[in-house]
Parts: C-alpha cells; sequence; structure tokens
C-alpha cells in the first residue's frame, strides 16, 4: 500500500486518501464556516476563477506556503461549486483540474524514480484500469487500453498505424500517457463533484456561492444555429453551447466555415465562451491567425469533406450529397440533361 504524503494530496486532492487525511487532522464544514477561516473560501473561489479563464491552477507544489490550505481550497471549491449546480463553471473547473493533475502526472512519471512512479501508476490503474508498464525510457499500455482512449483524438500522430507498436502494446512517452487520461480525469473530478452530499451551507460561503452564479451569466452564450449550416458545423455550435470540449481539429473547422461565410472575429470568438478551456486572448489569437490578420497573412480554408471524415467531424445527411465541402451546403446543384 502506498503512503500518500501532503504533498502528494496537493496534487492529486481529488483522491479518497485526501477525505481520510483531512477527517484525522479533525477538519470539518462546520469549523470551515467560522470567519476565520474565510481566507480559504476566497482561495477556493479564486481556484475556480482561474478555471474559468482556461488557466491552471498552481504551477509548482514548492510554491505553497500552507498545504493543507490548498488541499481545503479544493474542498471548498467542490463544496461552492455544487451548491451553485452551475454545469457550466463544474464543467470548467472538472477540465482545470483534470489539466493540472495531468501536468503533475507527467512530471511524476519523468522522474523514472521507481518510488516517484508508484502513484502515478497507481492512478491509471486504479481509477482507470489503465495498467501502464515501463520499457526502457517509455512507457506501454496494451492496444485495447490505447484505442479505448486514443478515439477521442484527431491528429494524425495518434492514429494507431503511427505509434510504435510491439507484442500488442503500445510505446508512449511520459507526456502521452499523461494527456490519454486527460478526459477521464476531466471525467472523474466531475463526477465527484456531482456525487458531494452537502448537509448544510456556511453563512461564509453563501455570498461567494451567489457570486458564482453571477460569474456563470459571462459563459452563457446561446448560438442561433442557421438551417443554412451542414449537420459538421450545427454539431459542432450545439457542443460548445452545451458547455462540452469541441477538439482544436473541430475549432479550426467552425472558425474557418464562419469566415468564409463573411462572419467577424467579433462574431465568431463569443461562440467559444462555453468551451471548458475558454481563453479569451488564445481565441482571439487563433482566429486571428485563421483569418490571416496576423504572422504571416495565411488565411486558411475550411478543410474538406473527406478530411472531416477522416477526423470523425463528419454527420453526413442526405443533403451534403454531392458536395466536397461545407461550405458548398445548400447550394443548388445543376445536372445536365
Amino acid at each position: 500500500m502506498i503512503q500518500l504524503g501532503i504533498r502528494d494530496l496537493v496534487k492529486y486532492p481529488f483522491l479518497a486518501e485526501t477525505g481520510e487525511y483531512l477527517r484525522d487532522k479533525g477538519f470539518n464544514l462546520e469549523q470551515l464556516g467560522h470567519p476565520d477561516w474565510k481566507p480559504i473560501v476566497e482561495k477556493a473561489y479564486g481556484r475556480i476563477m482561474v478555471a474559468t479563464t482556461g488557466q491552471i491552477y498552481g504551477s509548482s507544489v514548492q510554491d505553497f506556503e500552507n498545504m493543507d490550505s490548498e488541499i481545503l481550497s479544493f474542498v471548498i471549491a467542490v463544496i461552492l461549486l455544487k451548491s451553485a449546480g452551475i454545469p457550466t463553471l463544474i464543467k470548467r473547473f472538472s477540465l482545470s483540474e483534470a489539466r493540472r493533475a495531468e501536468r503533475y502526472l507527467q512530471r511524476d512519471l519523468q522522474m523514472k524514480n521507481e518510488t516517484k512512479l508508484e502513484l502515478p501508476l497507481k492512478i491509471m490503474q486504479e481509477l482507470f484500469s489503465v495498467e501502464v508498464m515501463t520499457e526502457g525510457e517509455n512507457f506501454v499500455i496494451s492496444i485495447p487500453n490505447y484505442l479505448k482512449r486514443a478515439v477521442h483524438f484527431h491528429e494524425k500522430e495518434w492514429k494507431l498505424i503511427n505509434r510504435r507498436v510491439e507484442n500488442g502494446f503500445v510505446f508512449l512517452t511520459a507526456h502521452e500517457i499523461a494527456r490519454l487520461i486527460r478526459k477521464e480525469l476531466d471525467v472523474y473530478i466531475n463526477s465527484k463533484i456531482q456525487a458531494v452530499n452537502i448537509s448544510f451551507i456556511p453563512d461564509t460561503f453563501k455570498e461567494r456561492i451567489s457570486d458564482l452564479s453571477l460569474l456563470a451569466k459571462n459563459f452563457s452564450e446561446y448560438v442561433t444555429v442557421s438551417s443554412d449550416y451542414p449537420p459538421c458545423i450545427k454539431h459542432a455550435i450545439e457542443i460548445l453551447d452545451k458547455g462540452e470540449n469541441l477538439p482544436h481539429s473541430g475549432r479550426f473547422m467552425l472558425a474557418t466555415f464562419l469566415l468564409s461565410k463573411g462572419q467577424a472575429i467579433d462574431q465568431i470568438s463569443p461562440l467559444f465562451k462555453n468551451a471548458p478551456d475558454y481563453n479569451e486572448r488564445v481565441t482571439r489569437y487563433q482566429l486571428d491567425h485563421i483569418a490571416g490578420s496576423s504572422g504571416k497573412g495565411t488565411k486558411y480554408s475550411c478543410p474538406s469533406c473527406d478530411k472531416l471524415k477522416s477526423e470523425n467531424l463528419c454527420f453526413e445527411i442526405p443533403e451534403c450529397n454531392g458536395i466536397i465541402n461545407p461550405i458548398q451546403f445548400g447550394r443548388k446543384r445543376t445536372t445536365n440533361a
């Protein structure tokens, strides 16, 4: 059995051991509701705020002065989010925390220290049933385990044909292993928030819970989907509107399509506000780049239907027959007699 230290819990506060640690220390919700603990409530709220910007909370465990306050900031953030009950904020927080955990997993895996490897391998095995083994400088997992997770990626380097495969196992780097389970980390943390059962809410929490409701309004962009849009574009907009994650290739497709239809960057940018990892500065930079407004001025075109099919972004309907690019959807076609 692995003995987790407090630094481990700071890195991975969603583990069951966190609850055991806090109980052993005598922390409870009634105690945390005392005005003396208000700074921790503010830290928790700040942690949520960081998540809404698409950034990752904390940079290094070494930077944290009070380990207990860091752990408690996660726990209280979960309580605030569950109490507010706003799916968009919960999704943003769970994705941000998943990306944070992914960063620490990668660092621990790169240590190449048998003791350091125990915890990340335990997390992947016990939480997600992924058995990871070491092979020289690489990590290996079975082909079924790889395919189950790689299906969420559309970049060509994740296709099995482009991987090193030997004896039924796929070879990966520490970065790739950690990236492979980000989605599952996201889902797991989200489920932990949903499962929280709160008996009462301390008065010191209520102000920040109300603030979360106000904060959520900044991300409630409701999009009207034009009937002239092809199903691939409608699907991409609906994914974003629900606050779910659209892959990079899907975002590129959506941006190039709307730009080709004459929409301005100011019109397109708000569509991405509901994305869990939304960052306004990064979004506008990427849109400027795609539109050819920055750098070398190269303006990108909407991918072809064949390209979108290869990336699992095509949702073809009968009205798509005869087109080779989404921008042709809805145009009247003529045939020679």
